[in-house]
């Protein structure tokens, strides 16, 4: 069994592979700003995940490595995008492709990206390659669903907490799952294999993001990498603000509406009044159950895959790593 490390060595050699081709290609408006954005790096989880998968069921993860690299060039195609939507100047700690390019160039050099995860798909030997396709493809679409979703949630106070689990369904969760699924059919598991991993992946992903909104609230800001609040003082919609405005009576729930509505207000004063009210309703151990549910419940799909305890090490491994970061 290879180890996460040295899968996302593999990984990070087969992208800078990629990066030096790219860097040789024309337009090189078009395939620098995929090069730029593929060279940012990042922990590589998703492809890692797919490689990992493939492994659970054969020695080689060499046919599983088109799939991986498919993967990663999509998962940056949709953070590329995305910054363009949110304005976000920086990516990783440098400049996001839209601010370093321009506006333009980032939306074509991403469209170029979503269709290059389907050539690199193509290059996987699998007996079910239609399969395969067909699961990336309704990956991608319900990809695209989970942001516009997310954003039509923005102008809106009435989001029921079911609505919002869909929403992080589709944004977050789909994708981890399509990525061990989708490494498990290049090596050619079994169907039920193939649909459990998906299933533990769709509930290690709602757990991951329940978790990120617990953390923007809750974490050690020393650790956390970013300001404690940012989804507090933007108003984003996450599970701790739809469960309190369930929990609320009806003055409290009042408050709360009052500080989403307001367009001036001190960005500390708004943090500390949302997180007092999350305090009084006791939202962190609520949420942390809902976290350690869906977590318990991937963990309990991923031990009914009829392999020996100890092939799943590194899947484990990687699970805990995702679940335990305070930051």
């Amino acid at each position: 069994m290879y180890t996460i490390k040295k899968l996302q060595s593999i990984i990070s050699e087969e992208i800078s592979k990629e990066i030096s081709q790219l860097n040789e290609t024309e337009p090189k408006n078009l395939y620098e700003p995929i090069s730029y954005a593929l060279s940012m790096g990042g922990k590589r989880l998703r492809p890692v995940m797919v490689l990992l998968a493939g492994n659970l069921f054969s020695d080689s993860i060499e046919n599983a490595l088109p799939a991986a690299l498919a993967i990663e060039v999509f998962h940056n195609f949709t953070l590329l995008h995305d910054d363009i939507m949110d304005g976000a100047e920086l990516r990783r700690n440098s400049l996001s492709v839209y601010k370093k390019y321009n506006q333009n160039i980032a939306i074509l050099s991403g469209d170029a990206m979503s269709i290059m995860a389907y050539n690199y798909l193509l290059r996987c030997d699998s007996s079910d390659h239609t399969g395969m396709i067909r699961l990336f493809s309704q990956t991608a679409l319900e990809v695209c669903e989970g942001q516009q979703l997310d954003m039509d949630f923005e102008s809106t106070l009435d989001v029921s907490i079911p609505q919002y689990m869909n929403m992080i369904r589709l944004k977050t969760a789909v994708l981890l799952a399509c990525s061990l699924k989708l490494g498990a059919m290049a090596v050619g598991a079994s169907e039920k294999s193939s649909d459990l991993l998906y299933a533990f992946g769709l509930n290690l992903g709602i757990a991951f993001q329940i978790q990120d909104d617990l953390l923007d609230v809750f974490a050690n800001p020393d650790k956390f990498g970013k300001k404690v609040g940012g989804d507090i003082v933007s108003n984003k919609k996450t599970f701790l603000l739809l469960k309190a405005l369930e929990l609320s009576d009806p003055g409290l729930k009042i408050t709360i509406q009052d500080w989403m509505t307001k367009s001036e207000f001190d960005e500390t004063e708004k943090i500390q009044a949302i997180t007092e009210i999350y305090k009084k309703l006791n939202i962190r151990m609520i949420t942390e159950g809902y976290v350690n549910e869906y977590y318990k419940s991937a963990l309990n799909l991923l031990e009914e895959i009829e392999l020996p305890g100890e092939a799943k090490n590194e899947l484990l491994q990687l699970a805990a790593m995702i679940m335990t970061r305070d930051h």
